[in-house]
């Protein structure tokens, strides 16, 4: 069974699924700090999260998949994209009041979060979207601060035993906004009278600069936060969630999600979530916690696929296998590769759980579509669009041995503008080729050579693909040559490299007339 129907079916038997009613669904829930540009390992959640929410729905499940866009964490670090000298002043302080990075954003959450929500919206992903302060400068989640101030003590005791964190008697659960310079990561809570906090704002956490003020303010209101895992017990009941996940390093014995999960049955009498721990995902083979390289944000990654294979990266593997992409290595092609190949079984009329994931691949917004459209690999479409004296419609069209249909032509299209970007962009060296003009300054063996002179009566008329694989693999006896001497030879005098596409269908690709001069120019 596939991971998103085995999890519906788990999630189907709870007692909050059971209650669940169109006037008070089952709430599925996810959350991102929005401080700077959000790594691709963010969108597993937003994606596992999504899928859950839309098989429920298949199942007649009335659910409800609500997003936090989390503007209210402080501004701890200086994102690589930005100037550190302009914004080192705001440290410290929370996200919603450090400014944008560029004009047209109310703050620099806002202008992280319009990119990251850009990529929920291609993978076809459309949650119900909050921030973190319309909870709390709202006053929604008072009660919860309220609680949790007034039983700090309970809270300083799950926190030792369930996780071995030690708090001292002086120790709350909130961190306050300075009054003064406006921080929340520099400020010390240190009493508690009923009514109002006492803080003084004078940490220095890495780069961050307290200003030295003491002074006494109400908890609620957008004044204080609750720190992380008493946090996320609290959002829990203020928002109602019935299934929320996270990482696997979050659901570990004494982990956050332990912690919290105690927080909330104890302190807050509120049943804890469902949980769906997930694995990393990892880009050429490391995990970040923020975009720290090319290709690792959320929205370099959705640029090198598909909306439906963007989904495939994101849904193919199941919560427990770890997700790994490396945009500069030949993980694009083969991930095209898997959906291609995904498509081949839903037309051959399989049922089993791949062609399951296909369906789910598919943009839920574009409805149901019987057509499965054939495509040429990805390879073989990002070889031909760097051959100008190719046509990609006819090469595709000789490989499928049929004309396109129009959404066939649409899909090569729109590959092929994926391909030359992950060309232009990120691709390695072993896909970009470039057709020789004139013969490449080589060193051939004889018997290369005299390979190459036999292929060349071969030309001497046009040959199909099929027919030039064929007498390569003739060629191999014919004249003694060792294969990869052959094709050695052939990319040498063509591409000026010892490697290429398929050689039968790429010799079969050229003209003619210019495929038999090369090789007999070559062969001399």
């Amino acid at each position: 069974m596939f991971w998103a129907d085995r999890l519906a079916e788990e999630i189907q038997q709870i007692e909050a699924a059971k209650k669940a009613t169109k006037e008070a669904p089952l709430l599925v829930r996810d959350e991102k700090t929005l401080s700077g540009r959000v790594h691709i390992g963010s969108m597993r959640g937003v994606a596992i999260h999504g899928l859950v929410a839309e098989v429920l729905e298949q199942k007649g499940m009335p659910v409800i998949y609500k997003y936090e866009l989390n503007d209210f964490d402080p501004f701890d670090s200086i994102p690589p994209d930005v100037d550190a000298e302009k914004f080192r002043e705001h440290l410290g302080k929370p996200l919603y009041t450090v400014p944008s990075p560029q004009p047209g954003f109310e703050n620099f959450a806002e202008y992280y979060g319009a990119e990251y929500v850009s990529v929920h919206q291609k993978a076809g992903f459309f949650p119900e979207y909050y921030r973190a302060t319309e909870l709390y400068r709202s006053g929604k989640m008072d009660p919860y601060i309220k609680t949790a101030l007034e039983r700090t003590a309970d809270v300083r005791r799950i926190l030792k035993d369930v996780s071995g964190s030690v708090k001292d008697e002086s120790w709350l659960p909130v961190s306050v906004v300075c009054e003064q310079c406006g921080k929340i990561m520099t400020t010390r809570a240190h009493d508690y009278d009923g009514e109002t906090i006492g803080y003084t704002c004078d940490r220095s956490p890495d780069e961050t600069v307290p200003c030295g003020h003491s002074g006494r303010v109400s908890p609620y209101g957008g004044n204080t936060k609750l720190f992380w895992k008493i946090d996320w017990a609290a959002k829990w009941v203020a928002v109602g969630v019935h299934v929320e996940g996270g990482g696997k390093d979050h659901s570990t014995k004494g982990g956050s999600h332990d912690v919290a999960a105690h927080i909330a049955e104890e302190i807050f009498g509120y049943n804890a979530p469902f949980n769906i721990p997930y694995e990393f995902f990892l880009v050429g083979g490391k995990k970040m916690s923020s975009s720290k390289g090319r290709g690792s944000s959320a929205k370099d990654m959705s640029e090198l696929f598909t909306p439906e294979v963007l989904r495939l990266v994101l849904l193919g593997k199941d919560i427990n296998q770890q997700i790994d992409v490396d945009p500069q290595g030949d993980s694009v092609p083969r991930t095209y590769d898997w959906y291609d190949d995904l498509a081949e079984k839903v037309r051959e009329g399989v049922q089993d759980d791949f062609t399951r994931l296909y369906e789910l691949c598919q943009l839920p917004e574009k409805g149901i579509s019987t057509e499965v459209p054939w495509q040429l690999r990805f390879s073989q479409v990002a070889f031909i669009v760097q051959m100008p004296h190719m046509s990609l419609q006819k090469e595709a069209e000789a490989v499928k041995g049929s004309p396109l249909t129009p959404s066939e032509i649409a899909a090569l299209e729109e590959r092929a503008s994926y391909a030359r970007f992950w060309l232009a962009t990120y691709a390695p060296e072993e896909f970009r080729f470039v057709l020789q003009d004139a013969l490449p300054a080589v060193e051939l063996s004889d018997t290369q050579k005299k390979a190459l002179a036999v292929l060349a009566d071969y030309f001497a008329e046009w040959r199909s693909g099929e027919e030039v694989h064929a007498r390569l693999h003739e060629l191999k006896t014919e004249v003694s040559i060792q294969p990869k001497d052959l094709f050695s030879a052939l990319y040498q005098i063509f591409l000026a490299r010892t490697s290429g596409p398929k050689a039968g269908w790429f010799l079969s690709s050229l003209p003619r007339e210019f495929v038999e001069s090369r090789l007999r120019e070559a062969s001399v």
